[in-house]
């Protein structure tokens, strides 16, 4: 069974899910990919110890506290890649960035292999569903493009605003 809890940032509502013991999911808004990384059969319910934990989390983070991921136990649902994609994002430190590019090097060193595209490391991110816990927000394109934030470009700006990243030579790609 999958609980869920509403939460009010900063950068719109958010929904908070769990197994019971472990963070599942965290979306903000009607983020793309949502209806691919949700699972269909959450229920509503505020009493539920790991969300209250969950929610403790986000008020330190929105009060600049910085808290740390491990606070947490997390279990994003998601293929054997994807794990590796995401373990990876939760060690990029607060207002820090990396690149699809260095991360697609990260994973290719981790799994064995000479090479990874970051297209493909991109896909896994876009689907994180674990937003702002698992930080994919801090990942940009090698020439400093604000690109791939499934929440949207404008509350990837917000958060990375918020920890305080230096956003000159950042900038969002015209279509």
């Amino acid at each position: 069974m999958y609980y869920s809890i509403h939460y009010k940032s900063t950068v719109g509502d958010i929904l908070l899910a769990s197994d019971e013991d472990s963070i599942i999911g965290l979306w903000i808004g009607e983020q793309k990919y949502i209806g691919n990384t949700m699972p269909k059969n959450i229920i509503e319910k505020d009493d539920i110890p790991i969300l209250k934990e969950g929610i403790a989390w986000l008020d330190d983070y929105f009060t600049g506290k910085k808290p740390k991921i491990s606070r947490l136990p997390l279990a994003p649902i998601g293929g054997e890649f994807r794990q590796q994609v995401w373990k990876i994002l939760t060690e990029i430190p607060y207002g820090e960035l990396t690149t699809y590019g260095h991360m697609a090097k990260e994973v290719a060193k981790r799994i064995g292999k000479n090479r990874m595209s970051a297209q493909a490391v991109g896909g896994a991110v876009g689907h994180n569903p674990i937003s702002i816990i698992i930080p994919c927000h801090r990942v940009v394109g090698t020439n400093g493009s604000l690109t791939g934030y499934a929440g949207g470009i404008e509350k990837k700006v917000k958060l990375l605003e918020h920890e305080g990243v230096d956003m000159t030579g950042l900038f969002v790609p015209q279509k």
